[in-house]
C-alpha cells in the first residue's frame, strides 16, 4: 500500500490525452464527436463505450465517420498522437505512461469495459495532460473517473444533457464534478482541439483524494494488499457485493456514495441498486422455475401411486403439487410487478 505522503506518478514531454466514455446512444455521438476531429490532431484519443462481452465493429465505425484511424486497442501496444483507441469487448482499457494495458480485471458499475478504469489511470499518469469526455448513457459510470481527472489538473468536459439519447450519465457528471464545459456534442471537437493545442494548468500537489484514485487503481489492477488499499480509504458497509458475495466497503467522502469489494468490483449507489435489482430478478425467476419443477415432480409422484392404489400417498403428493403452484403463481406476480 502506498504511503499517503508518496509521491504520485507523472509524465513530462507526452502528449495530451483525451479518455471518453458513453453508454446508451454513444456510437451515434461517438460518430458525430470523430466527424469534427482534424486529421492532424495532436492527441492521443482513448474511448470506452459500454459493449460488455458483445462483438464490436465500434473502430471501423469511428473510421469511417472521420478523418482519424480508429482500432482496438493492444494491450502493451505503444500509443501515438492521431489515433483513436477503443476498448475491445469484455476488457478494461487503462493507459499507461507510453502504452496502453488491457485487462480482464474485476467489472466496474456491473460493466466490463468500464469508463471509471480508463479516466482514473489517465489522471493518475498524465495528470493535467489528461482530458475527459462524458458522453451519453445510463446510470453513472465516468462521474468518479472525471472527478479524478479534476484532482490531478486535468480538464472535464461534458455533453450538453439536453441532447443526450441517454441523459443520466451526463446529469451525473454535471452533478457530482466541477465540469469546466457543458457542450452538444458538435462543439466538442473544437473545445478538445483547442485544449490541446495550449499548455494544462499544473496538476495540484498530492492530496487524499488523489491517494483515494492511487489506491482504488492499485485494488483495481491487483496491486499490493486489496484490503490495506480498503481500509486507508473506506469502512465496512455492511452491504454484499452482487458480484463476488464479498464484503462491499464505502468509499469515506465520495460523491457520489461509492462502494468497493477487495476483489475490486466498483459500484456507486445508484449502479449498486441497479445490480441488486437484476440479482433479486434472477433469483426470484430460479425460484419461480424450482417451485414448478418441484410441482411437474409431485404431480409424477401422484399419478404413480395412483397406479399402484396407495390412495394416501396420491393425496399427499396432490397437495403439495397444489402448494407449490400457488407459491410459484405468487412469486410470478412479484416478479411482474417489479
Amino acid at each position: 500500500m502506498p504511503p499517503s505522503s508518496a509521491p504520485l506518478a507523472t509524465v513530462d514531454a507526452k502528449p495530451p490525452i483525451v479518455v471518453t466514455g458513453a453508454s446508451a446512444g454513444g456510437v451515434l455521438a461517438l460518430r458525430r464527436l470523430v466527424a469534427e476531429l482534424p486529421a492532424d490532431f495532436a492527441a492521443v484519443m482513448l474511448v470506452v463505450l459500454h459493449v460488455g462481452e458483445h462483438a464490436s465493429r465500434l473502430p471501423q465505425l469511428l473510421a469511417w465517420a472521420g478523418p482519424l484511424r480508429a482500432r482496438h486497442a493492444v494491450n502493451g501496444e505503444k500509443f501515438a498522437t492521431g489515433q483513436i483507441y477503443v476498448a475491445p469487448p469484455d476488457h478494461h482499457l487503462l493507459v499507461g505512461a507510453d502504452s496502453l494495458v488491457l485487462t480482464r480485471g474485476p467489472k466496474e458499475h456491473h460493466a466490463r469495459p468500464a469508463i471509471d478504469p480508463l479516466f482514473r489511470s489517465a489522471a493518475l499518469i498524465h495528470r493535467e495532460r489528461t482530458i475527459g469526455v462524458v458522453l451519453t448513457g445510463a446510470l453513472d459510470d465516468g462521474t468518479a473517473g472525471l472527478a479524478a481527472i479534476k484532482r490531478f489538473g486535468g480538464v472535464a468536459i461534458v455533453q450538453d444533457p439536453d441532447e443526450a439519447q441517454e441523459p443520466s450519465m451526463p446529469l451525473s457528471a454535471l452533478k457530482y464534478v466541477d465540469v469546466d464545459r457543458r457542450l452538444p456534442v458538435s462543439l466538442i471537437a473544437r473545445e478538445l482541439v483547442e485544449r490541446t493545442r495550449r499548455p494544462g494548468a499544473r496538476a495540484p500537489a498530492d492530496t487524499r483524494e488523489q491517494q483515494v484514485v492511487a489506491h482504488e487503481h492499485a485494488i483495481c489492477t491487483a496491486e499490493g494488499d486489496a484490503m490495506e488499499h480498503l481500509a486507508a480509504i473506506g469502512r465496512p458497509s455492511g452491504l454484499v457485493c452482487p458480484d463476488c458475495q464479498g464484503g462491499l466497503w464505502e468509499i469515506e467522502r465520495s460523491r457520489p456514495p461509492r462502494y468497493r469489494c477487495h476483489t475490486g468490483h466498483g459500484f456507486t449507489l445508484r449502479t449498486l441498486a441497479s445490480a441488486h435489482a437484476e440479482a433479486t430478478d434472477e433469483a426470484l425467476w430460479s425460484a419461480i422455475r424450482a417451485l414448478q419443477e418441484k410441482a411437474i415432480i409431485l404431480r409424477r409422484s401422484a399419478q404413480q401411486a395412483a397406479l399402484v392404489g396407495d390412495d394416501r400417498a396420491h393425496d399427499d403428493a396432490d397437495a403439495q403439487a397444489e402448494a407449490a403452484e400457488r407459491q410459484a403463481t405468487m412469486l410470478r406476480g412479484l416478479a411482474e410487478r417489479a
